[in-house]
């Protein structure tokens, strides 16, 4: 019997409400199609099918061959939707295609507002902080083009009572070294103003001495700090956690030894970001090699063992610290629900024709070509001494076989009380759950729970 935790009996009330709602919508869908079916339900749903597996296989060729074949695939990604929507106009379709993306809009939108009532998201345990007396701030003017400079964050953490320490961007400098150095003078406190590669390095220190650690938002992507809740449109404001500040415990990566607060990734990106043309051109540069490295002679594949699994010949492995919502969520803007579950999340991929990436559009997570797990510990081998890995977006070379592990909750991070980036994480779908929900009578447990 499965067990879920309330917030009290409106909150369970609501979320049967939504459940239903969510069903409800489902057979709307499926009524519209049959009532349709005569003249436009089966078009409508063929065309629309017809189009996605013809634009993922235009995505395919362009992406992994060049000439002829790459004009080609981009054609046929371009015009397919633009066909599909003209097939709807032309022939009076739109209106059933239309009613039928509302219907599946509200079931999502229902269904996912279910599911987060249901089973409401455990808080991040928080806990005061008393101010730092000897904070230390290294902070690298290029990192977000400029951020440093245009936020006047040297002056405010000054103003503050921190140390700053400024790198040179002409003369490369060992950042562990500088926060170890800051720890032997005295420092209560390091942080980083930069990019999520250096926070991983001065984070290592931190942890290893039993140290807050102050993430400040000034790189150019800032997942990290994304991730913990922080403003990055205004990185000063970071700042601000080191006179009203809290503390949060988070988990830490561990590659080979190496700390990383993201990602790593092994394959297909972690070549293409040895490229010294990588940083300057970051598209133009992948589109250059991804034929050889997807099809020709810099073909690579990767085993992996997975705690007790084993995945074999994957083009791409990635894996975060602790795992994203779904495999969508690393398409950019995705996030990690939360930085203290002690587990890795762990993405493998490999497709190696059109019809395989046309199956991977089709049913996503669902496709062979795409695995999706938790993990303790990710051991990465492949045929060569040493193998070209990506940490935190930093071009690395590790010998191999790689492992990769976590340290639960070794951070301590200290964070302003207010966060105006902490949102509530989108829980993925399950219809079973749904239907559960919806129909399933519960009962009330002497511990608060309610029992399905």
């Amino acid at each position: 019997m499965g067990r879920t935790r309330t917030t009290g009996p409106g909150s369970n009330g609501a979320a049967r409400l939504l459940a239903r709602l969510a069903v409800l919508a489902v057979v709307g869908s499926v009524v519209v199609l049959v009532l349709a079916l005569g003249e436009s339900g089966l078009v409508v749903v063929g065309a629309g099918l017809l189009g996605l597996i013809v634009c993922a296989v235009g995505v395919w060729w362009f992406v992994a061959h060049r000439g002829l074949v790459r004009l080609g695939g981009a054609l046929l990604a371009v015009v397919s939707p633009v066909a599909v929507l003209v097939l709807f106009a032309h022939d009076g379709l739109w209106l059933t295609a239309l009613v039928l993306c509302l219907c599946w809009g509200v079931a999502l939108a229902c269904a996912r507002t279910a599911l987060r009532k249901s089973r409401p998201e455990r808080p991040t345990r928080t806990r005061a902080a008393s101010r730092p007396n000897r904070p230390v701030l290294i902070m690298n003017p290029k990192s977000g083009d400029g951020k440093v400079g245009r936020f006047g964050l040297v002056e405010r953490a000054e103003e503050l009572g921190a140390r700053v320490i400024l790198l040179d961007p002409s003369a490369p400098a060992d950042v562990a070294a500088l926060a170890r150095q800051a720890v032997a003078e005295g420092a209560d406190l390091l942080g980083v103003a930069g990019g999520d590669g250096t926070q991983a390095l001065v984070a290592a220190i931190a942890a290893e001495h039993d140290l807050p650690f102050l993430v400040v938002s000034a790189g150019t992507r800032n997942h990290f700090a994304m991730d913990l809740g922080l403003d990055r449109s205004d990185p000063s404001r970071c700042l601000d956690a080191l006179t009203a500040g809290e503390e949060v415990r988070v988990d830490l990566g561990d590659i080979a030894g190496r700390a990383f607060v993201n990602t790593v990734s092994f394959g297909v990106y972690a070549d293409v970001v040895q490229r010294p043309e990588y940083r300057d051109d970051k598209a133009g540069t992948a589109l250059s090699l991804m034929p050889d490295l997807l099809l020709g002679e810099g073909v690579r594949r990767l085993d992996a063992r997975v705690d007790g699994t084993t995945l074999s010949s994957q083009q791409a492995l990635l894996v975060s610290n602790n795992p994203y919502t779904s495999p969508d969520e690393l398409s950019g803007g995705g996030r990690r629900p939360r930085l203290d579950d002690g587990e890795l999340g762990v993405l493998g991929i490999r497709v190696e024709d059109a019809a395989q990436a046309a199956d991977l559009a089709v049913r996503g997570s669902k496709s062979t070509g795409l695995t999706v797990m938790t993990a303790h510990r990710v051991e990465v081998t492949t045929d060569a001494d040493e193998i070209p890995v990506a940490v935190d977006g930093e071009a690395l070379r590790m010998p191999t076989p790689v492992v990769c592990t976590l340290r639960p909750g070794a951070l301590r991070v200290l964070v302003p009380r207010d966060r105006p980036g902490v949102v509530v994480p989108e829980p993925p779908v399950n219809w079973r759950r749904i239907i559960d929900l919806a129909f399933r009578r519960t009962e009330r447990t002497a511990d608060g729970q309610t029992r399905a």
